[in-house]
């Protein structure tokens, strides 16, 4: 028997308890920050399903480097590997057989990282141009040059991109910030096409095929809300490039946390098995529950929008999704504000102190803002109050 063993147990789950319910009542006059994309919008969904995605780790348990030395990507825990194809099997949103090869990585950020390394050739004059469509995710640019690499280079938005020679276009569809679906653009020879999947599902987007490009990344945190895991993972054709990627995060940070893969397999597996075990009494499931979500606020976004007649919205059609088996709307993760009389969106809106991400920042121009939906309900009733309070109170100095 071990003396104290429950007192501090007790005392841990206190601890934790406490953390997870730190008070977060904001006051009129709190600053509200929607420029990033925090998922918390899912907090009460996975609260609900309690103990279902509680898993227990013990002292001795994922001690060693390796997760599993036969695969090309060793550091994949197998539960995780098995977990992300059984997902994109029962979504219907990318094609994940056998013959793909799955790398994770500490988020997509580092994916990415590892993407323009091993798509890009140590044996070009120059560095291999990155470029992106604009609006393109913000965080592009600053990526790319971050590690000043004499490998690749960003060149900016791949509508104005001329130059001859190897280039990589990152393609994001739907599209962050404007929630476009997107095709690439330059389509010419030598190029390298990388597909941002992160929020191709069901409750942004209707699902309307398998995707199958050559490399695709997706994120655990936009997927499910679990942004503090750190998880992301690429599906990869070529042998070759999936080498380089395992390469880059080997030598980066000597692989992924298993505690991370483990819990991100746990929830992967609650998502699929809640469809795949569906009976006629079942609660409302994850994918529908978001999209019921996200439906909600995009109605009362573009309600309030439409009375205060400052800013627009881009408008998006109907499409069958595969995975609902009906016709469902685009309910992006960020909203694409544009103000109507040209005036710079992201300072007019900071003036009611609510923080945005500006279009500046997207290759574009002050007109444009991004804010994201993805927030608690309670920021998210407190920055609908005060764009209706908007109405007619702009003076033309932004």
């Amino acid at each position: 028997m071990v003396v104290g063993f429950e007192k501090a147990v007790s005392a841990t789950k206190s601890v934790i308890s406490s953390a997870k319910k730190t008070p977060t009542t904001l006051s009129s006059d709190s600053v509200i920050n929607f420029a990033r994309g925090d998922p918390t919008i899912y907090e009460s969904y996975w609260r609900k399903l309690g103990d279902r995605c509680t898993m227990v780790i013990s002292g001795n348990d994922l001690m060693s480097y390796f997760s599993d030395p036969g695969n090309l990507c060793w550091f994949l825990m197998p539960e995780l590997d098995h977990a992300i194809r059984k997902l994109h099997c029962v979504v219907g949103n990318a094609v994940a057989d056998d013959d793909r090869f799955i790398v994770v990585g500490t988020g997509s950020t580092q994916l990415f990282q590892a993407l323009l390394y091993a798509l890009s050739s140590p044996d070009e004059p120059e560095p291999t141009s990155v470029v992106a469509a604009a609006p393109f995710y913000s965080s592009y640019p600053e990526e790319t040059e971050f590690l000043c690499s004499g490998l690749y280079k960003w060149a900016g938005d791949a509508y104005s991109f001329d130059k001859d020679g190897p280039y990589i276009e990152v393609v994001t569809s739907p599209n962050n910030p404007d929630g476009a679906i997107r095709e690439a653009v330059v389509n010419r020879e030598g190029g390298e096409l990388i597909h941002d999947l992160a929020y191709y599902w069901p409750q942004y987007t209707p699902i309307t095929g398998r995707a199958d490009y050559d490399v695709m990344l997706f994120t655990f945190s936009k997927a499910t809300g679990r942004a503090g895991s750190r998880i992301g993972w690429a599906i990869v054709k070529d042998k070759e490039t999936a080498t380089k990627m395992v390469k880059f995060i080997e030598l980066s940070s000597i692989g992924v946390s298993k505690e991370s893969q483990l819990r991100a397999a746990k929830i992967l597996g609650v998502i699929s098995d809640d469809y795949q075990n569906s009976g006629p009494n079942k609660e409302e499931k994850f994918f529908e529950y978001g999209q019921r979500l996200m439906s909600e606020r995009w109605e009362k976004l573009r309600e309030v929008v439409k009375r205060n007649g400052i800013f627009t919205l881009p408008q998006y059609s109907q499409d069958y999704c595969n995975f609902s088996g009906k016709y469902t709307d685009s309910n992006p993760a960020f909203a694409w504000l544009v103000s109507k009389d040209g005036l710079n969106c992201d300072n007019l809106l900071r003036e009611h102190k609510i923080v945005t991400r500006g279009g500046t920042n997207f290759g574009v121009g002050s007109k444009y803002t991004r804010i994201s939906m993805l927030s608690s309900d309670e920021e998210f009733i407190l920055f609908l109050e005060r764009l209706s309070a908007m109405k007619g109170t702009t003076n033309g100095n932004y």
